[in-house]
């Protein structure tokens, strides 16, 4: 495809192709890639969970919190620059969305390589602080090193490369890319754990199958951006490029609070661990398969926003608000059947779920109470989840991160630690539903203040934002 018919292809879906059709193109190969690279995060805990030894289960399930900080990393320039590039385009200025490309993939870079660093100069402490025991230091230590030290700029540079390209149209070569990734992943991880190395070693497998299979990834993103290098706005940086001080103004005032979102959930689920490891080994193993379960109706909102924010962006600069709010209100709808649907699906089926990761009697049995009530915070967390992401198209930073400190530190935390005082490990697991409950009603008393401000309270406004 000429240069020429790759602008056409992508402008006619940003302006031109029905809305549900435009966001099904957008969100389908993102949702595909998020369910894959969620296979291949249960697969750690479902092969792990095979050895039946809760140990090795808890270890992994602290460690992805440390892991997600990556995910941060990769949220702070991935959709920090890639909403900024996407507006830039939608407002025809193609020469700085290009930049901005440029820029954010070396910023990215940079800051992925200080935090590997960083991990691996305190991996000690920052283990104890996590929650790490005795019988599960070793093997969080192990995983640590391989997956966030070796592994975590892999990863992040996937991601934010993968955002890109999400962002300018290629939401297939996107979704792909993590796709395969995940698939690789979940081949690997049996032929690591039980062939290659020996028994007891099962945590260390994992963790080289996952850092692999990163590497892969971003090799084929590599690949992409070479393909796609001089078609549109990606392209490997030759320089360290800039960009007018407003730019890199707004390219941070989305990214952090993106960031902070991941960071401060992230937080959260240290906060929660930590909580629940008082209650034992069994109570934390069945708790970390619980946050690995319910990422299913958790991945498809997310890809369902991640395929709705560009087309968001793109129509808010090119001053279409009608188009925009079509898209936000057909993707809110979508997000909200699957997330209840989710909600019957779990509340009816949690034992089953659970058993699939492990058979330990006790951690069935707390499990299965767990995931039976977090199961009603989904829909609650999908309408969280989609305004953050609207506010981070329309380049509201402020607000998307009002709304997360509104959701993660004034709701979230402080109900953790209240309804643990009040009720224990289930005061713990209802939290989250507590949480996104007020956040929801915050989160649309906000969003009236920024249609107002705006000027999108009419269904049709073709003029161009202020």
């Amino acid at each position: 495809m000429s240069r020429e018919e790759n602008r056409q292809d992508s402008t006619y879906l940003f302006e031109r192709m029905p809305v549900p059709q435009a966001l099904l193109r957008m969100a389908v190969p993102t949702i595909a890639s998020q369910l894959i690279t969620l296979i291949y995060n249960i697969a750690d805990t479902w092969f792990i969970g095979r050895t039946n030894d809760p140990y090795m289960v808890a270890a992994a399930s602290l460690v992805l919190t440390v892991y997600m900080l990556c995910v941060a990393i990769s949220n702070l320039f991935g959709v920090g620059g890639g909403t900024l590039a996407v507006r830039r385009m939608g407002a025809g200025d193609r020469d700085e969305a290009r930049r901005v490309s440029s820029l954010s993939f070396v910023m990215a870079m940079g800051a992925s390589l200080v935090f590997s660093l960083l991990c691996f100069a305190f991996s000690g402490p920052l283990l104890r602080f996590i929650g790490a025991s005795e019988n599960t230091f070793g093997y969080a230590r192990e995983y640590l090193l391989v997956v966030v030290v070796l592994g975590g700029p892999l990863a992040v540079m996937s991601q934010v490369m993968s955002n890109f390209v999400r962002n300018v149209g290629h939401s297939r070569e996107a979704g792909f890319g993590l796709g395969m990734g995940g698939v690789l992943n979940v081949v690997l991880d049996p032929l690591f754990m039980f062939v290659i190395l020996p028994d007891g070693k099962q945590v260390l497998g994992a963790a080289i199958a996952t850092t692999l299979s990163n590497l892969v990834t971003l090799v084929y993103f590599l690949l992409v951006y070479q393909r796609l290098s001089g078609q549109g706005i990606l392209e490997f940086p030759r320089r360290i490029e800039t960009i007018p001080a407003a730019s890199m103004q707004e390219l941070f005032a989305v990214g952090l609070p993106a960031a902070a979102g991941i960071l401060l959930f992230d937080v959260n689920n240290m906060v929660l661990l930590r909580l629940m490891s008082g209650y034992g080994d069994a109570a934390l193993a069945a708790v970390g398969i619980v946050l690995k379960a319910e990422r299913l109706p958790l991945n498809v909102g997310i890809g369902i926003c991640l395929g709705m924010t560009p087309l968001v962006a793109y129509n808010f600069a090119s001053g279409d608000r009608e188009r925009m709010l079509d898209f936000f209100r057909t993707a809110r709808l979508a997000g909200l059947v699957f997330a209840l649907c989710s909600v019957v699906l779990y509340r009816f089926n949690a034992a089953r779920i659970i058993r699939i990761f492990i058979e330990d009697p006790e951690t069935v049995r707390l499990g299965t109470l767990f995931l039976q009530r977090r199961c009603y915070a989904t829909p609650f967390m999908f309408l969280s989840f989609q305004m953050n992401h609207y506010m981070q198209g329309l380049g509201c930073g402020k607000e998307s991160f009002l709304m997360t400190i509104i959701r993660q530190l004034c709701c979230n935390m402080p109900l953790l630690i209240l309804l643990n005082l009040l009720f224990g490990s289930m005061g713990i697991v209802t939290a989250q539903m507590t949480a996104d409950i007020l956040n929801v009603i915050a989160s649309y008393v906000i969003y009236g203040r920024v249609k107002r401000r705006l000027g999108i309270n009419t269904a049709k406004d073709s003029s161009a934002p202020a």
